[in-house]
């Protein structure tokens, strides 16, 4: 969850305050409560302010604690020039929230404070309503979660391992852009890091993974030529090399380009990114890791974004195939769904019962294993960031992935590349209008309703929203 802070705001005339303390008291103690109960952290404002110099002191003193978003908090009358004052000693995000009692005027302390704060294009967010209301701290809460994932965008780093793949335009981005926009700088790394590190890893950790991974997995299937015990060796030897670069090169996120080089010439990344994106390897639980196939950047951006919001692993996968006689899309590429998406459990060894692990196809002939599984079922929230004409925009949709029997789903896959992982996705966009408008090749994907806190961090970020619907 967030953390929030919350400001109080007065009437700045002594005795209509101190007749009115107790009871902006009180409307505080409710909100800072609901807030607590819903899981978020909360720093309350030192004092209710009712003077100049308080607006400024308490402001400096939440902003301090690092809030990801400040509630100004309107239960009366409020002199306008507090909130001006406040706002300018607040440099992270605004929420203007007033109660709706008719008898303390506090609607009326918010439009004054908003209106001044639009005067002088201070951007803020603006809700109203009584605190035991769950609906109403819901939506703080989604303010705040929203505020909370742009705020770990910035003065992050993503590890750009090679360079644009196969001519994939999509896949490249502007650094001066990601940092002007969302403050991500990024560090280039060859890939011969990869190769050069991979080959000096600890066999004992790269027999024990291999253990794991032969004892655990639904099948691990030997043929002696694409996929050997040597070959699986060589990819947990990646992995075991990009863990090493993240943690060297401080890197927040990354993607690798793998094609053609490393899958021509030495072994597919499939591996490194399925585990690099899962919440545990076969050292236990970890932080998950945004890492994006083919080094798609602002793919790997859309997912990191998804990661702070929805706190899970987060779906990477080709549009591969419309199935026009289900409405259905086979969203399938090569290794990079995260093991967790085959039963989402929160016990790794539910998810790898479902797991195969395949040789590789022809695209790909220094082999290795390809992760394959079908994701589990369940609502989900689709997005990418996208350019048009050179200025971000945000492609949102809600869906369902869906499973058939056995037989179906088997039929299903093996019309694409039954090797790779699989989501059937049932998406809340007519076909026509996907294809017509869809910026990129690749999606990206978590569970849940997660709009309403992706067009919030759009807000934040300044990005246009482009939403699909069937309607």
């Amino acid at each position: 969850m967030a953390r929030i802070g919350v400001i109080s705001f007065s009437d700045g005339r002594d005795y209509v305050h101190d007749g009115i303390r107790e009871f902006i008291a009180t409307t505080e103690d409710k909100l800072v409560d609901r807030l607590t109960a819903a899981g978020h952290e909360v720093v309350r404002g030192k004092e209710i302010v009712a003077t100049n110099t308080g607006a400024s002191a308490v402001a400096r003193q939440v902003a301090a604690a690092g809030v990801d978003l400040t509630v100004f908090h309107y239960a009366v009358w409020a002199f306008p020039h507090f909130t001006m004052l406040a706002a300018g000693a607040t440099p992270g995000p605004l929420l203007l929230l007033s109660n709706i009692d008719p008898v303390q005027p506090g609607m009326v302390g918010m439009l004054a404070g908003g209106g001044a704060l639009d005067q002088i294009g201070r951007e803020h967010t603006r809700l109203w309503g009584d605190p035991d209301e769950r609906a109403l701290i819901d939506k703080i809460g989604v303010q705040a979660t929203a505020s909370a994932a742009v705020a770990a965008l910035r003065g992050s780093t993503f590890g750009r391992i090679g360079g644009r793949p196969m001519g994939m335009n999509t896949a490249v981005a502007n650094t001066d852009q990601w940092q002007s926009v969302f403050g991500v700088d990024v560090e280039e790394i060859d890939q011969w890091e990869i190769v050069r590190r991979s080959e000096l890893a600890d066999q004992k950790e790269v027999t024990r993974a291999r253990e794991w991974l032969e004892t655990n997995a639904a099948g691990v299937h030997y043929d002696g030529k694409k996929l050997t015990p040597e070959l699986l060796e060589r990819q947990i030897r990646s992995y075991l090399a990009m863990r090493e670069l993240i943690d060297e090169w401080n890197l927040d996120f990354s993607g690798i380009k793998g094609q053609p080089e490393m899958t021509q010439y030495f072994a597919t990344m499939d591996i490194v990114e399925a585990f690099l994106n899962d919440p545990y390897d076969w050292n236990g639980p970890k932080e998950t890791h945004v890492c994006a196939t083919e080094a798609d950047m602002d793919g790997a951006l859309t997912m990191q974004l998804l990661k702070h919001i929805a706190r899970t692993p987060v779906l990477f996968a080709d549009v591969r195939h419309y199935h026009a006689d289900r409405d259905i899309w086979d969203l399938c590429n090569s290794g990079q769904h995260a093991t967790w998406y085959a039963a989402r459990s929160d016990d790794p060894l539910e998810n790898l019962g479902k797991v195969h692990f395949y040789p590789e196809v022809f695209f790909f002939p220094a082999g290795g294993a390809s992760v394959h599984h079908l994701a589990a079922p369940g609502q989900m929230t689709l997005a990418r960031l996208t350019r048009r004409g050179g200025n971000y925009r945000m492609h949102l949709m809600l869906g369902d992935f869906e499973t058939y029997d056995d037989e179906t789903n088997t039929q299903l896959m093996r019309q694409s590349t039954f090797e790779w992982p699989h989501a059937f996705a049932r998406l809340d966009a007519k076909a026509d209008d996907f294809l017509s408008r869809f910026g990129a090749n690749h999606i990206h994907a978590v569970p849940g309703d997660r709009r309403a806190e992706v067009r919030a961090a759009c807000e934040l970020l300044g990005v246009e929203l482009d939403e699909f619907t069937r309607g």
